[in-house]
């Protein structure tokens, strides 16, 4: 009797954590957005141009974070109203004199406000006028409150905010209800872990200790996983992103023809002419160095066979002629009676 009370109370708890498992986990978290994946070393690279890059890895990310939500959504009678979870993002693209030394600017800005660098980079650019400028670009991530703040100071940096800032975009992502469902999820993992480890207090035969063993380390991994991406949630939520591109001023200067710099419809179609006249010597170039030689290998042998091939059509075609001519001088015309 003893032996079926404890079997059904395992089949019990079996079919509450079989049930928690059974809904997917939501948002997988990505390591790059972690923070503490972040090296300290610097070194040089070559992207798929052929370019070389000074690559800087970021330092360390710190070990505390501001508390973006309370750890479970509901209070203890499960009324409470629910407090929003949004996850801030900021992409943003500046022009600047040293795209180099406002990458570095940005690093001391997000360190001087609580957050940290998540990556950056620096690389040279070709311009079409073959002219090499430095770029750059670099995420990093601010106290979610002191996004906008934080951004302002970056377009700032540009020395015209509204001249040299070429895109801003701010995303928001809600995650509340993901965030609540993992919050219940864990509570009932948590209390079927609670009574599979009376269970096993209780268990007095090797084979049933073994399967209610077995059932505590599923769902103990199952409440860990859990864990780690309420943590995300709740990091990403307090710690917003801000990734950075830094160009250089002279890339997006205008065209200019003997000092005067059209606006407009027509500055891009001076730049549309320009392109076309380039286009149409490259083309020109690629005609006379590359298409223009291989032609002639290929067509002079056929261009002579051809020739040849007629001449002779028309010799045995005035042989024919002559020889038909021959034949009806020879013959005599009848007499007349």
């Amino acid at each position: 009797m003893k032996k079926k009370g404890f079997l059904i109370a395992l089949i019990i708890v079996l079919l509450v954590s079989s049930g928690c498992a059974a809904r997917k986990a939501a948002a997988p978290v990505a390591s790059s957005e972690l923070p503490g994946f972040a090296g300290e070393s610097s070194d040089y690279r070559t992207n798929s141009d052929g370019m070389e890059m000074a690559y800087e890895e970021a330092p360390a990310a710190p070990a505390a974070y501001p508390e973006a939500a309370p750890k479970t959504a509901y209070d203890a009678s499960g009324t409470a109203p629910i407090q929003q979870m949004i996850i801030k993002n900021a992409d943003l693209t500046i022009a600047v004199d040293d795209p180099a030394k406002t990458m570095d600017d940005i690093s001391g800005l997000a360190n001087g406000m609580g957050g940290f660098v998540v990556s950056s980079y620096v690389y040279k650019y070709s311009t079409s006028d073959g002219v090499e400028v430095p770029e750059a670009t670099i995420t990093v991530r601010v106290p979610a409150e002191k996004l906008d703040q934080a951004l302002q100071k970056i377009k700032n940096m540009t020395g015209d905010a509204g001249k040299y800032t070429i895109d801003e975009s701010v995303s928001g992502q809600d995650v509340t209800q993901e965030y609540t469902d993992l919050s219940s999820r864990l509570k009932n993992l948590e209390e079927a872990n609670a009574k599979l480890s009376e269970l096993y207090d209780k268990a007095d035969k090797t084979e049933d200790a073994l399967a209610v063993y077995n059932q505590k380390m599923q769902i103990t991994e199952q409440i860990e996983v859990i864990k780690g991406q309420m943590k995300y949630y709740e990091q990403s939520a307090s710690m917003s992103a801000i990734s950075v591109r830094v160009v250089a001023k002279e890339t997006i200067a205008p065209v200019t023809i003997a000092g005067w710099e059209p606006q407009g419809v027509m500055r891009n179609a001076v730049q549309a002419l320009i392109n076309f006249g380039k286009g149409l010597v490259e083309f020109l170039i690629w005609l006379i160095i590359l298409v223009v030689p291989v032609a002639a290998v290929l067509g002079l042998p056929i261009f002579f066979l051809v020739r040849w091939l007629v001449r002779r059509g028309r010799r045995k075609e005035a042989a024919r002629q002559e020889a038909l001519c021959q034949a009806m001088a020879s013959q005599k015309p009848p007499e007349m009676k």
